[in-house]
C-alpha cells in the first residue's frame, strides 16, 4: 500500500453481508439496551450500525435520520425502521420498529401495575422523589447532545434559539415551528448551501469508518425505488390497520369510552405533534391530564421517569399514561383492574406507533432518492435544529414543575435542586451513564425522604 493512501478507508475490509435473521437479532437486541431516551439510542445505533458492523454509511445514517427528526413520532424508533427497510424491505422495517417497542412495551406493563398499586408507599414515593430531578438533568443533556450533533454553524445556532423562543416566550404551535425552519433551510440552502449541507457543512456528516454495506454512493435497492402502487398498498393497509380497530371500540363501547378516546387522542399525538418524543410530552400532558383526567401532573412526571429508565423509545410513556388512566377508569369494571391497564396500553402503543411506520414505509422511496440533493436536505438540517430548542424548552418545563411543585407562588424545593445539580455533574461532567445517574439520585431521594421522617 502507498502512503498518499487514506488510512481507513483504503485498509478496512468490506464488511460481512447482514443476512435477516442476523439482523433480527440485532434488533431484538437493541430492543433491551436502547436506554438514555432518543440521543441515547441513535448514539448506540450509530456505534453499532455505521462504526463497528458498517451496515450503513455516516452520511446515509444522517440524512435517514434527519428525516425521522421532521416526521410525528419517536424518531429513533423511525431511524430503525427506516434502516430495517432499507436492508431488508418492508418486513425488515416492521421487524426492526415492533422489536424497538415490544419489550419496552412488556417492562412498562410491569412497572406501571407496580407503581399504581403501591406507589403510596414510602419507599416507592422516596425513590421518586430523587428520580424526578434526574429527569430534568438527563432531558437538559439530551438538547446538548443533539444540538453539538446538528449546530455545527451559527446559522444553524441562530435556529435553534428562535426555535426556543418562539415556543417558550411566544408559545408558538410546534407545526408552525417546523414549518418556518424548513422553509428557512429551503431559502437558505439555495443562498448560502454551504451552510445547510448535512451535519451543517462540516464534522461528523464527512467521517468514515470504512466502506459499508450501503456506503455513500449505493444505489437505492430495487424495493427502496419510489413506485405509485407501492404507496396506495400501504397507504390503504395503513388505513384499515387505523380504522378496524377504532371502528370496533366505537361499535362495542361507544364514542365517548375512555378506550375510544384513548384511541382517537393518540392517533392526533401520532400526526400531530412534530420532533421526537421531547417534543411530543407537552401535548400529551395536555390531554391526558388537563382534558381528559386520565393521570396527575405528578403522575406524568413519574411516568417519564419509568421511561427514561426502561429501554425503548421515550415516547413509550404513553403506554403508562394507558395503563394508569384505564387502571384508573376501571373500564373493565373494579375486579379487572390490571387487565383494564395492559389492554390501554397496549392500544395505546398501537395508535401511537402505527402511523410511525407507515412514514418510513411509504415515504422511504422518496427520501432515498434525495439523499445528495441539497433542496431536500437543507430544510431537513434546519428543522433538525430548531428541535434543539423545542427540547431545551422541555427541559425548563420539567424543570418548573419539579423544583416549584406548588407552583412559584409555593415553595422552592431546594433538595430538588441539589439532586437535579449533582444529576447534571454527573452527566455532563463525568458521562455517566444514565441508568447509574437515576439509581444513584433515586438511593439518595429515598434516604432523604427516610431521614425527613
Amino acid at each position: 500500500m502507498s502512503e498518499a493512501a487514506s488510512p481507513l478507508e483504503h485498509t478496512a475490509p468490506p464488511p460481512a453481508p447482514a443476512s435477516f435473521w442476523l439482523a433480527f437479532a440485532f434488533w431484538l437486541k437493541l430492543g433491551f439496551i436502547s436506554f438514555g431516551g432518543p440521543a441515547g439510542q441513535i448514539a448506540i445505533m450509530h456505534q453499532e450500525l455505521v462504526e463497528n458492523r458498517r451496515w450503513i454509511s455516516e452520511r446515509r445514517f444522517l440524512h435517514a435520520l434527519n428525516y425521522c427528526m421532521v416526521l410525528p413520532g419517536p424518531e429513533a424508533q423511525q431511524l430503525a425502521t427506516y434502516i430495517g427497510w432499507l436492508m431488508h424491505r418492508c418486513w425488515g422495517g416492521i421487524v426492526a420498529g415492533a422489536l424497538f417497542v415490544l419489550p419496552s412495551l412488556f417492562i412498562l406493563i410491569a412497572l406501571s401495575w407496580l407503581y399504581i398499586a403501591f406507589g403510596e408507599m414510602p419507599l416507592v414515593a422516596g425513590l421518586f422523589y430523587g428520580i424526578k430531578p434526574a429527569v430534568t438533568a438527563i432531558v437538559l443533556q439530551a438538547a446538548h447532545r443533539i444540538g453539538t450533533r446538528a449546530l455545527k454553524n451559527q446559522v444553524l445556532w441562530a435556529i435553534a434559539a428562535a426555535s426556543f423562543v418562539a415556543i417558550f416566550a411566544l408559545n408558538v404551535p410546534f407545526p408552525a415551528i417546523v414549518a418556518a425552519a424548513g422553509l428557512t433551510g429551503y431559502l437558505g440552502g439555495r443562498i448560502a448551501p454551504a451552510k445547510f449541507k448535512l451535519g451543517g457543512g462540516h464534522g461528523k456528516a464527512d467521517t468514515s469508518f470504512g466502506p459499508a454495506l450501503i456506503d455513500d454512493d449505493t444505489p437505492p435497492p430495487e424495493h427502496a425505488r419510489f413506485r405509485w402502487s407501492t404507496l396506495l398498498r400501504v397507504a390503504i393497509a395503513g388505513a384499515l390497520l387505523w380504522a378496524i380497530p377504532l371502528g370496533l371500540l366505537t361499535a362495542f363501547y361507544g364514542w365517548n369510552h375512555t378506550l375510544t378516546q384513548m384511541g382517537w387522542f393518540f392517533t392526533k399525538a401520532a400526526l400531530l405533534t412534530f420532533g421526537g418524543a421531547y417534543a411530543v410530552l407537552p401535548y400529551v400532558y395536555q390531554g391526558a391530564v388537563g382534558h381528559y383526567g386520565w393521570l396527575t401532573p405528578t403522575q406524568m412526571i413519574d411516568g417519564l421517569a419509568l421511561g427514561e429508565t426502561t429501554p425503548g423509545p421515550l415516547i413509550m410513556v404513553v403506554a403508562f399514561v394507558g395503563f394508569v388512566g384505564g387502571y384508573v377508569k376501571a373500564i373493565f369494571g373494579p375486579d379487572s383492574l390490571f387487565l383494564a391497564g395492559a389492554v390501554a396500553a397496549t392500544l395505546v402503543t398501537w395508535f401511537t406507533f402505527l402511523p410511525s411506520f407507515l412514514f418510513i414505509l411509504a415515504g422511504g422511496p422518496l427520501v432515498e432518492s434525495t439523499h445528495g440533493d441539497l433542496k431536500f436536505t437543507a430544510p431537513l438540517t434546519a428543522i433538525t435544529a430548531a428541535v434543539v430548542g423545542v427540547i431545551l424548552n422541555l427541559a425548563l418545563f420539567f424543570g418548573y414543575h419539579v423544583l416549584w411543585p406548588q407552583g412559584f407562588a409555593g415553595r422552592f424545593d431546594w433538595v430538588s435542586a441539589l439532586i437535579a445539580l449533582a444529576a447534571a455533574i454527573a452527566l455532563f461532567r463525568f458521562r455517566r451513564n444514565v441508568i447509574h445517574v437515576i439509581a444513584a439520585c433515586a438511593l439518595a431521594g429515598l434516604a432523604l425522604k427516610t431521614l425527613a421522617f
